[in-house]
């Protein structure tokens, strides 16, 4: 049987500030994200499987997707908890914000690597996450390979 790859979608808005950065993204700002998440793996060929032909049921991939990532950062504000913005953070907190403390530096770069390790502890055995593109704006995005990170 082959290998097939099979991808959904995600939106979410997600608020952040870039410490340092020597640009307008030092400022509080926000996206509208999408996120493209691409599996692979080989479709089940048990006839008495519900999910006979499929490689994931979207619905348990989207389940999984939700869970770790859409739920958690839309509507949220991701501030690199190693900078003063931790000061802001605790502000926000304090007036009921939906704020996400972060050991990185929030780029899509960045962020799309925690994607990648929250959805691979949650996919099945036989499947494998075999890419990521988050994109920030119509324009620019950071995606996310396995091939690249063996």
């Amino acid at each position: 049987m082959s290998n097939i790859r099979i991808t959904k979608q995600f939106s979410f808005e997600t608020g952040h500030a870039l410490y340092g950065y020597d640009g307008k993204c030092k400022n509080v700002h926000g996206h509208s994200y999408k996120l493209s998440v691409t599996v692979i793996g080989k479709p089940i060929t048990n006839r008495n499987d519900v999910k006979f032909g499929m490689v994931i049921d979207f619905s348990d991939l989207k389940k999984i997707v939700k869970e770790e990532i859409v739920d958690q950062f839309d509507h949220a504000t991701v501030f690199n908890e190693t900078t003063p913005h931790v000061e802001l953070a605790q502000e926000l907190k304090n007036r009921g914000h939906h704020v996400i403390l972060v050991d990185y530096q929030p780029t899509s770069e960045n962020m799309v690597v925690d994607f990648a390790e929250r959805i691979i502890r949650r996919l099945p055995e036989r499947i494998t996450l075999f890419s990521l593109k988050l994109q920030e704006t119509e324009s620019s995005f950071a995606e996310w390979f396995a091939s690249d990170n063996l």
